[in-house]
């Protein structure tokens, strides 16, 4: 019976280097320049800890940020900007987490609308994962095309494409 797999992963590497590349034109830009700048990738956690001297710069900061992760193949629906910076002494704190794996409330979003959907395919739960077999092909593409459509505010992939 076909089947495949809806997830929501970042790549360790492919952030890694969304990182680097962020460090490398931050210290070449001229605004900048004698700024206090630090950005610090926590790979077990995925979290970035972010800090610059105002509030400006943050901004900037996290521009830059997502652009290079986009170009890197990473959705900037992956980066959860929702925490507030802080004021830490004389420079500005910021922690954003990356999403990595689907949250059991997410799952249960795409198997309601899989079902609400009307196609002749099950969905089920699988920890971080949301599998779904039908009898056909046919069926599984126009789930992906009825994911695709919908906004979940995470980046989803395809993938074990069984037939």
């Amino acid at each position: 019976m076909p089947s495949f797999d809806i997830v929501s992963k970042v790549d360790a590497q492919a952030l890694d280097n969304a990182v680097n590349v962020t460090r490398k034109e931050i210290t070449n830009r001229f605004d900048f320049k004698d700024a206090p700048v630090e950005i610090a990738l926590d790979k077990k956690e995925y979290k970035l800890t972010l800090e610059t001297s105002d509030d400006m710069k943050m901004r900037q900061l996290i521009d830059v940020l997502i652009n290079r992760a986009n170009k890197q193949g990473i959705s900037p629906e992956a980066f959860d900007l929702s925490k507030d910076s802080y004021q830490s002494g004389k420079v500005v704190k910021k922690e954003v987490s990356v999403r990595n794996g689907l949250k059991q409330d997410d799952a249960k979003k795409l198997v309601k609308k899989i079902k609400d959907a009307g196609l002749k395919v099950q969905a089920q739960i699988m920890d971080d994962i949301v599998r779904v077999t039908g009898k056909k092909i046919d069926d599984l593409q126009e789930v992906i095309q009825v994911c695709r459509q919908e906004d979940f505010g995470i980046p989803l992939q395809y993938e074990n494409m069984r037939s």
